[in-house]
């Protein structure tokens, strides 16, 4: 029998190499995901019975490297995934994103509710486009897609 309750992530770890610095905002919202993803969150590899684990995100030669331990740092699984799919809605999420922390310094309430609202919905589109991608390797819920895809969105190869 699983244990649901134990199937989730206890840390969370960014290669430093694959952050590209994106300013105060986007730094801010990294630190608030990891948080939010470590206090509450789904995370089931395929096959775990129990958890918690561990993860290290990177990108490696443009892919998407999921590193799954358990908590005593025992390897699990590594699951290493093209970043295409998600590059699109990735690209327009910066768009938006740049265009929001511009308009919350001079734009009225209603435009920068209006920008948010792009925002939010871009962010929902990666976020099932991440649990699609993830099918069949790692189960996630809707708040824990979210909260990877903000730390995705702040991996990003080095040009």
């Amino acid at each position: 029998m699983t244990d649901k309750s134990n199937l989730r992530l206890v840390a969370v770890d960014l290669d430093e190499a694959s952050i590209v610095p994106r300013g105060p905002d986007v730094e801010h919202e990294r630190k608030i995901a990891i948080f939010d993803l470590l206090e509450q969150n789904y995370f089931a590899p395929v096959g775990a019975k129990k958890g918690p684990f561990k993860l290290r995100l990177a990108i490696e030669e443009n892919r998407l490297v999921f590193d799954i331990s358990d908590e005593d740092d025992r390897p699990r699984v590594k699951h290493i995934l093209s970043l295409t799919p998600l590059k699109r809605v990735m690209r327009d999420y910066f768009v938006v994103c740049d265009s929001y922390y511009q308009a919350i310094r001079s734009a009225s309430p209603s435009q920068i509710e209006a920008i948010d609202m792009g925002r939010r919905g871009l962010h929902n589109e990666g976020s099932q486009a991440l649990m699609d991608r993830l099918a069949g390797k790692i189960e996630v819920d809707l708040d824990t897609a979210r909260r990877l895809f903000t730390l995705i969105c702040a991996l990003h190869t080095k040009a």
